[in-house]
């Protein structure tokens, strides 16, 4: 089996006969001790990362085992996105694959108040996702995927509890829908939905997102609070 680390890009080979059948299992890189993923239930030759051109049945599958797998991982602290916050502190997660748009971003919600982190696959968001309930998910609709509707962050955001979702404010950066069209947001399940062209003034559109959701919510938490429920 010819394996590629997708950190330093080293390449190796694994004899045959010394790969599990049909098991998902891991092994470290020999030059950087990066963590490569091999599921040979799949009877591939490469891991998630590394298989060349998928057919379209395959990728489908290989897509939908990516959140199996990271919810069934072992715990690695440093998967942790962050390894010390004040009580209080604002915490997003940026997942945005242009640099120049993906730097307007994180300026911008820095300057709302939020510690900032920035997965550099939808593998590592899942990750930081399991350890952390992030107050806002900013989500390029092509981060790690090139077709917008099998986006894995936003299958595993679809997933949770609504306790939990509620409590994440979603904003959805896309090339397809209006800024602030809400039968697209209702459509992907976001909060916002802030088209591409309108990043330079993303600040003000979240901005004024978070104040209406506060609006809307304010009920809601006011009834929870009379019943004892928070």
């Amino acid at each position: 089996m010819d394996i590629v680390c997708k950190e330093c890009e080293s390449k190796f080979k694994i004899p045959d006969e010394k790969v599990p059948k049909s098991q998902l299992f891991t092994l470290s890189c020999p030059k950087c001790k990066n963590k490569i993923s091999i599921d040979t239930r799949l009877d591939v030759s490469s891991s998630f990362e590394e298989k060349p051109q998928p057919s379209a049945t395959a990728e489908t599958v290989i897509k939908k085992t990516i959140i199996d797998e990271v919810d069934s991982g072992a715990y690695d602290a440093s998967e942790k996105p962050f390894d010390f916050l004040e009580e209080g502190s604002k915490t997003a997660l940026l997942c945005e694959p242009d640099s120049t748009v993906r730097g307007k971003i994180r300026s911008a919600m820095e300057n709302l108040g939020y510690n900032v982190t920035e997965p550099a696959s939808d593998r590592d968001a899942l990750k930081q996702m399991r350890f952390h309930v992030f107050d806002m998910v900013v989500l390029s609709e092509v981060f790690s995927s090139t077709d917008p509707d099998e986006n894995n962050v936003m299958k595993y955001l679809e997933r949770l509890s609504m306790t939990i979702r509620r409590k994440i404010f979603v904003v959805l950066v896309t090339s397809r829908f209006r800024t602030t069209d809400n039968m697209a947001a209702f459509n992907k399940s976001v909060n916002i939905v802030v088209n591409t062209k309108n990043i330079d003034e993303i600040e003000k559109i979240i901005k004024s997102g978070l104040s209406d959701n506060a609006v809307f919510y304010r009920v809601f938490k006011d009834a929870l609070v009379k019943t004892g429920k928070v």
